[in-house]
This record gives structure tokens, sequence and C-alpha cells, in this order.
């Protein structure tokens, strides 16, 4: 009886190609076919909702639907070139369809209006959306209006939210009630995936998100970074997530944490023994904040990456990771560039990856001012990572006397390594030579980087005669660009007066101080 009432011929057909004298007639029979389709699988959802009813309230569903859709083709008109098929709002989605992403094109404001539109697909009859994503869109509090009840209506399904940079531009007090529109929309939805990066957070917007990250106690996944994470921030978020027992990955970057912040980190860290990614680099944490984020890192011995690059660690933080390091077993990848390692510390470290991680494959070890007295000590613990597949030392010292017995210890083996980056270390000609010869015949090598330093002319010529010689042609050299060819590395003789002035200076203006508060 009920698909009788509703499918009795609407005469669709004649009513736009007639009437209106807009389509023609293969095109309007699609669209009366299509819109019967879509109208009638809503109505009868309806019906089926509704088993004691008569079908009168279905029918009169499938009549309004009806009456809309047709009225959208009459507004759009007839393609006047071949489209391509867009599916008619409340097309039920096929449950394949997961993911809910509309970073794409251009960084832009959302108002109201728009929201409504874009965010259309979200209220489909049956969507299956799992995971979505409003990175990239700034939204207004209009467009927050919008979106709040949407999620609150589909965050039961939701195991996966980027709200990455969806403020931008807009003013504080703005911005700050979107965050709490879009957390109380959001709150009780079981995620394992949170990303809330390039927010411009600090304290006031990690407590924006309270309600949210009151709610989560089974993530598995949490970004945080470039979000002005303070002191304050940082207290905020380790208060504030209930438990982070179950984290695998935990990325914090570019912060303002310091010190004390990275006090409040750690306890997060302290509570994450299943961590296996855990990234922390360019928040301006010092020696105190390195030892307490070295300690807290013992009790993840899943580690399998970790990425520390661009703090102000120094040595002393340098000592407590090496101990740490020994009870991380599964570590792949190591990222420890811009340290302020120097060779105690770099030495220390080494010693320890040298017994405990034979299988990283990833060592990043720039800019740490290690010079040719750390590299024997280096080329032991290259000899035994024979799973290396990337190894940067770019921006130390280690001058042509460290060069050459780095390279030895890569000689042999290491058939999977693909980049090697050497790149300003005041090399000359025998030590680009001894790299150059290091992976000249290693299968699958990518890029050799020699760029920055001291190679004469000459010896750029006899890297590439060796390059070509070998199984690795010479595109696997990288750029020369600042290659100095004229340059000349400071004397190791001359280098050691100039600590031993800078000590004895540092020494009598210690002892003025001493003598002036006397």
């Amino acid at each position: 009886m009920l698909v009788e009432r509703m499918t009795k011929n609407l005469s669709t057909e004649s009513i736009f190609s007639r009437k209106y004298g807009l389509l023609g007639k293969e095109e309007a029979h699609d669209n009366a076919k299509r819109i019967e389709e879509v109208c009638f699988a809503s109505a009868d959802e309806h019906f089926k909702e509704e088993p004691d009813g008569d079908g009168s309230s279905a029918v009169q569903l499938y009549a309004k639907e009806t009456s809309k859709l047709m009225l959208e083709v009459l507004k759009r008109g007839p393609r006047t070139t071949v489209e391509p098929e867009v599916p008619v709002a409340d097309t039920p989605l096929e449950p394949a369809d997961s993911v809910f992403d509309i970073s794409g094109g251009k960084r832009a404001f959302i108002e109201a209006d728009e929201a409504k539109e874009l965010l259309s697909p979200l209220i489909k009859p049956g969507n299956a959306y799992k995971r979505i994503c409003f990175s990239n869109r700034s939204f207004g509090i209009g467009a927050a209006n919008v979106a709040g009840p949407i999620l609150e209506s589909i965050k039961k399904q939701l195991t996966e939210v980027d709200i990455s940079d969806f403020v931008a531009g807009r003013p504080e007090d703005e911005a700050l009630d979107v965050m709490r529109i879009f957390s109380k929309a959001l709150e009780g939805a079981v995620l394992r995936y949170l990303n809330i990066s390039d927010n411009a957070l600090g304290e006031k917007g990690v407590r924006a998100f309270e309600e949210l990250l009151k709610s989560q106690d089974n993530l598995e996944e949490l970004y945080v970074m470039n979000d002005g994470i303070s002191e304050e921030a940082a207290q905020a978020l380790s208060e504030l997530i209930p438990s982070t027992e179950k984290l695998k990955i935990l990325h914090f970057h570019n912060n303002m944490t310091g010190d004390e912040g990275a006090m409040f980190i750690a306890e997060m860290v302290k509570r994450s023994p299943n961590l296996e990614s855990f990234r922390c680099s360019a928040t301006r944490i010092g020696s105190d904040g390195g030892v307490a984020l070295a300690e807290a890192l013992g009790t993840c011995t899943r580690l399998k990456k970790l990425d520390l690059r661009d703090n102000l660690f120094g040595v002393e933080a340098g000592l407590a990771l090496s101990k740490t390091l020994s009870k991380l077993p599964d570590l792949v990848e190591l990222y420890l560039s811009d340290l302020n390692l120097e060779n105690k510390g770099t030495v220390a470290i080494i010693n320890t990856l040298k017994q405990s991680a034979p299988q990283l494959e990833v060592l990043e070890m720039a800019g740490n001012e290690i010079n040719a007295k750390a590299s024997q000590a280096l080329a032991e613990c290259l000899t035994a990572m024979q799973s290396l597949k990337k190894l940067t030392l770019a921006e130390n010292e280690l001058k042509d006397d460290g060069a050459v017995v780095i390279a030895k210890s890569l000689e042999d083996g290491h058939q999977d390594l693909k980049e090697l980056d050497v790149s300003t270390n005041m090399l000359q000609r025998a030590g680009a030579r001894c790299f150059a010869q290091a992976i000249a015949n290693k299968p699958g090598f990518v890029q050799l980087n020699i760029n920055g330093n001291f190679i004469s002319d000459e010896g750029i010529d006899e890297v590439k005669d060796i390059l070509k010689s070998g199984e690795n042609s010479v595109e696997v050299l990288g750029p020369l660009d600042e290659n100095d060819p004229e340059g000349e590395a400071e004397d190791d003789e001359e280098e050691e007066e100039e600590e031993e002035d800078d000590g004895e200076l540092d020494s009598k203006l210690q002892s003025l101080k001493v003598e002036q508060d006397d």
C-alpha cells in the first residue's frame, strides 16, 4: 500500500520537460529517476522506524523531499556540457565512505551558510564517517554553531578527529568560543586519534577543550604541535587528560614549553608506557627539562621513534639520555640534532646505542659540536648498525681526520644505507673522497650531501669520478652551491689554544667577581 502511494506516477519528467521547457528528455528522465530513488529510500527508512503508523507521515516526507529536490533541479537548469554525476543531497552513503576531509584547497574562513553546505554529508542517512578532518578551514562562531549539533549527532561513530588549524585569523575571544563549542559537541566521543595542532592554544585554548579532553581515556594518538604550549598550558594538558595509558603516539613540536613545562610533559610520558613515537622538538627545553624527559622516557620500553631535536639539552641531559636509551630495545629512528651534546654527551649516547640499538635505521646528530675526537667511538657504533638507512652528521666539526675514520666504518656492509649527510663539517679533499668511496657501491643509495665544506675543485672532480666508477652514478651527489673551494679548516691546535685562552679568561673573570663580592 505504502509503495503504491509513493511510486504512483508523479509525472516528474513531463513537469520538467513540458511545463518549464528547461531540460532535454533524457536528462529529465535521469533526474526524475534519481529523485524517486533518493526520496523513496528516505521515506522507507522513516516508515520502518514507525511500524505502528499507517504510512501517512512517510508519504508526507516523500512528497516534501521530492518537491525540494525538483525545485533544486529546476533552479540549476539543464547541463550544457557533459558533467560528472554529483550525488544529490540526502543520498545514503556506501559504508566504505568513512573519511570526511575538508582540508583540501586554499585556506579559508567559513561562516554559517557555507558550513551548512560543506558539512551536509555528515547528516546524510546511513553515513559511516569515522574520521573527520576540519584542518585548514577557519571556523567563525556562526559556522561553529552549525558544526556543533552535527558533530554531536555523529560523535558516537567517530574514532579520529583532526581539528588542527581551524581558527586561524580569528580574534582570541571568538576562537576560544569556537573551541568550546567543538569541545562540548565532541565530549564523550571515544577517540583513538586527536589532532589539535596549529591553533595557538596556550593555557586558555587547552582549557577551552576541557570537556573533550576530560572525556578521553582511549587515545592512541595525540598531536599538540605549534600550539604555544607554555608551562601553564603543559600543566593544563597533563591535568585534563584522565589517562594516556593507551597512547602510542605523542607529538609536541615548536612550542614554548621550556624546562618548567617539560616537567609536566614528563609526567604525561611516565603515564604512557605504550608509547611508540614521541616527538618533543623545538620546545625550548634546557638541561633540567631534558634530564626530566630523559628519565621519564625510561618507562616507554616500546618506543620505536624518538625525536628531541632543536632543544638546549647540553651535556648533562645527553648523559641522562644515554642511560635511558639502554632501556629502549625496539628503537628504530632517533633524532638528536641541535641539542648541544658536544663530544662527551655524544660519546655516552653512541656507546649505549652500540649495545642496545644495532637495529637503528635512522640516526640524526647534526649540530652538536662533534669533532674528530669522538670519531672513533662513532665509527665503532656505526659498524654495529648494519640496518642504517639514513645518517645525518651535518653542521659538526669532523674535518678530514674525523671523516676518514667514520667513512671507513661505513664501507663494509651497510647495504641498506640510502642517505648520508655530512655537510658543513669543514671537510676538504681527503674527507670528501673517503665518504664518496664509502657509498659508491651501495645498492639503492640515494643522496650524499657534502655541501657547505671546503672541498677544492679538484676534490669535487675526484668525488664525481669515484661515484661514476662505482655502482651509483654521480646523480646521488647533492647540491654543492654552498661549498667553498678556497676555504680552510681551522687548525685543531689553534682551536685548543683558543679554548684554553677562553678557560683562563673565564677563570680570571670568576676570580674578579669573588674579589668584588668580598
